[in-house]
């Protein structure tokens, strides 16, 4: 599997979000040697009630407790919108190595549109693969936030 698969599993997991009335998002943590997933996750807030409930938060939990350890080095993170300041702090904590995101988010992403986190200088700086698949998971979006109005 390569980037793009990953990715459009991630989609795949964002309609499961949207599916249940919440923002679509998904995301993936993929061990790079091996192409396992080790966690997955779409974003739960509403159903939840949790302002800690992102797709990339609960993806990264399952790939820690499936590793045993809060430290996912040599893994990647695939995520259909770029992450937001807290999302971007958990991925420097949880010493990620590279984020993949599709759609960039003007109004909340903290990679590289509102700012960009990981050019501080934190203890740990993740390779960042912006934009893939930026128009379907654009689109995703917007399709969503459309029907959203016309309720």
């Amino acid at each position: 599997m390569d980037d793009f698969d990953y990715m459009r599993q991630a989609m795949a997991l964002a309609e499961l979000a949207a599916k249940q009335g919440e923002v679509p998002v998904g995301a993936l943590v993929v061990d790079r040697a091996t192409g396992e997933i080790l966690g997955q996750g779409y974003n739960l807030r509403e159903t939840g009630h949790s302002p800690f409930a992102h797709a990339e938060i609960l993806a990264m939990e399952e790939a820690a407790k499936k590793r045993g350890s809060w430290r996912l080095s040599g893994c990647t993170l695939y995520v259909t919108l770029e992450p937001c300041p807290m999302c971007s702090g958990a991925i420097i904590n949880a010493r990620v190595e590279r984020v993949v995101f599709g759609a960039y988010d003007p109004k909340g992403g903290a990679i590289c549109s509102v700012e960009e986190m990981f050019s501080l200088p934190y203890n740990h700086k993740p390779r960042v693969t912006a934009g893939l698949l930026e128009e379907p998971c654009t689109l995703q979006l917007q399709e969503f936030f459309q029907s959203l109005r016309q309720k």
